[in-house]
């Protein structure tokens, strides 16, 4: 079996990790602040300006991503191969677009995780979604959600166990299993950056700002049933069959082109040749 250690094409250090942290702290208060917060606080009384003034957190995925290169020394091949995947994925997104969720970039944003570590998948992730939405004109506020959801997605493949020993049959069972859970857990914090837009009084699943945590609960689990259900099982069907069918490929793939760019390998010069 082969045992040898997995190059990363980014590595976390101290500082991009506080960074990350603290997106990933203010992202989920971002999703989470209609069951954060009481009936009574102020947030809940402007529940509609709410989700516009979280999706300010773009400016903070800006600067975490930035501090991730910066820190990690991103050479010009890892810069290459960020911008192929990333292309790549955005190319892919449109592909399915309104049909029953069949979304190809979610298995290649698992395999490029698992392949190029937790760093690489997020920087990946959220570039990925920022490059569709320029593609498909879909800028709007629900964007640093999507970068962020996006790149939690990668990351967490990056950081399943087993990256240097676990291959063949079983590794993909591990990332079909955690594509689908990813695939499902993606559209649900996707459903709370949106929701709250609804207004109760149109909707008997909509947010009611004034009514307990346990009431939006159940408000929000019968919106997640009523409109993307269907959706996010379609995306996690299409992320299993994908990652069990090209998966090998894919990885071989990623794996011998992360070989032979040789990201850790330090830059030397041959002072006899010059």
């Amino acid at each position: 079996m082969n045992t040898r250690r997995q190059a990363r094409a980014v590595r976390l250090g101290p500082r991009s990790v506080t960074a990350l942290a603290l997106v990933s702290a203010v992202g989920v208060t971002g999703f989470g602040w209609p069951f954060l917060t009481p009936p009574t606080s102020r947030l809940s009384a402007h529940a509609q300006d709410a989700p516009w003034l979280f999706a300010g957190l773009l400016v903070l995925l800006v600067a975490v991503v930035a501090a991730t290169i910066s820190e990690s020394g991103l050479g010009p091949k890892a810069v290459a191969m960020l911008g192929v995947l990333a292309a790549t994925g955005a190319a892919l997104r449109p592909i399915g677009a309104g049909t029953a969720g069949i979304e190809p970039m979610f298995f290649l944003m698992v395999l490029s995780g698992r392949v190029l570590g937790p760093g690489f998948g997020f920087v990946l992730g959220s570039v990925t979604m920022f490059a569709s939405a320029l593609l498909t004109g879909g800028v709007g506020p629900w964007l640093p959600f999507q970068m962020l959801a996006m790149g939690w997605f990668a990351m967490g493949a990056g950081l399943l166990p087993g990256p240097d020993r676990l291959r063949g049959r079983a590794e993909l069972v591990l990332l079909a299993v955690y594509g689908f859970l990813a695939a499902f857990a993606y559209g649900t914090v996707m459903n709370l950056a949106g929701w709250p837009f609804m207004s109760a009084l149109a909707s008997g699943v909509g947010f009611d700002p004034h009514a307990a945590v346990a009431t939006n609960l159940a408000r929000f689990l019968a919106y997640c049933l009523a409109t993307s259900l269907g959706w996010d099982l379609g995306r996690a069907v299409v992320t299993v069959v994908l990652t069990l069918t090209l998966g090998p490929a894919v990885l071989r793939a990623l794996r011998r082109a992360t070989r032979r760019a040789a990201f850790e390998t330090p830059v030397t010069f041959d002072a006899s040749r010059t």
